[in-house]
């Protein structure tokens, strides 16, 4: 405490009350700076700090000059007031919709709460615009992922992404029941073909780590805290990778028909990819990307018009899973043949 400075007497509500106003009212407070400002020790600021979480504030940390110092994660007040051209709700409808695969989740209650209070704060002249508007866009959905179990336990996830704290997780494997413990500080969440993974450092395993939400069995938020390494980059744990899997990148060309070559040519598949038009109109493209079977699904949904020419490996699992098919389908059909003889016999 400063000599010369009288001193202060909070109750604990007084000091809630202090704490707030003051992490309001400046940028950002080191613990040493409001134990001063409230007359008490680190220790009891840490306890209100909780305290404030607990009653709906969001805090926040990050490191300046070598000291943590916290703050709001937003403010709240003289936030003016915000309107919506329809155009802009048109937009926001569309953001909704693309959203859908959020259904079962948190995430979803909370956009709905989001345009209920977009409803109550639209003038009278657009409000017979909202049903047309709720229908400029449609999510067609297959193989949507089923959240009913894990639901109850993102709620704690997103706390931890917001406010950096480090869990516990419980998390089914693929293939069997059997249930790993991992702790993870929570870093980003990842979207990918209408799955939501979350990306973090997995102190138990000594890497990053991705984690299916709909396998999430159970969590535990911790109070220890983390900060992320001023280095992260999301996207750049992705590079050159075909979809979610990370590994060494090979060079990719791949030959194209020419009934499928425009649905090729006007999309992106990879950033440095190279298209070159073939005189009977298939296309072949070329690129760089980690992550075979991903590659071979992908290679494998366009059938008879895709066809692999490198790397080696991915032409040759191509050709094993192809060849797979092909014995299922007679040994299918094969059966399916004596089932019906054995009916005309009766």
């Amino acid at each position: 405490m400063l000599k010369g400075k009288p001193a202060k007497k909070y109750s604990q509500a007084g000091r809630l009350h202090s704490i707030i106003r003051l992490l309001e009212t400046r940028r950002g407070l080191t613990l040493d700076e409001l134990a001063e400002e409230c007359n008490v020790d680190r220790r009891t600021v840490h306890r209100d700090l909780n305290a404030i979480e607990q009653a709906g504030y969001t805090l926040t940390t990050e490191w300046f000059e070598g000291k943590k110092q916290y703050s709001f994660l937003s403010k709240s007040r003289n936030i003016p007031p915000i309107t919506f051209t329809l155009p802009q709700l048109m937009s926001l409808y569309m953001l909704r919709s693309l959203g859908a695969h959020l259904a079962g989740t948190p995430f979803q209650g909370e956009i709905d709460e989001l345009f209920r209070n977009i409803h109550s704060v639209l003038p009278e002249r657009h409000a017979a615009h909202l049903e047309r508007i709720a229908r400029v866009s449609l999510p067609l959905l297959h193989g949507a992922r089923d959240y009913s179990v894990s639901a109850p336990f993102i709620a704690d996830l997103q706390k931890a992404l917001l406010q950096q704290y480090r869990v516990r997780l419980k998390y089914a494997k693929k293939s069997k029941g059997d249930v790993d413990e991992y702790e993870v500080d929570p870093y980003t969440l990842i979207f990918h073909k209408g799955g939501i993974y979350v990306l973090g450092n997995a102190h138990n395993r000594s890497d990053m780590r991705l984690f299916a939400l709909e396998r999430i069995r159970g969590i535990e938020l911790t109070r220890q805290r983390f900060d992320i390494p001023d280095n992260y980059l999301p996207e750049a744990h992705f590079n050159n990778a075909f979809g979610l899997v990370k590994d060494i990148p090979m060079k990719v060309v791949i030959r194209f028909s020419a009934e499928i070559s425009h649905s090729i040519r006007e999309r992106i598949w990879m950033s440095d990819q190279k298209v070159t038009i073939l005189p009977a109109g298939g296309v072949i493209l070329k690129f760089e990307a980690a992550g075979l079977m991903e590659l071979v699904s992908w290679v494998i949904s366009y059938g008879k018009h895709a066809e692999a020419l490198e790397p080696p490996e991915l032409r040759k699992e191509i050709k094993r899973q192809v060849k797979e098919m092909r014995e299922l389908y007679r040994t299918k059909e094969k059966e399916s043949v004596k089932e019906n003889r054995k009916c005309k016999r009766a």
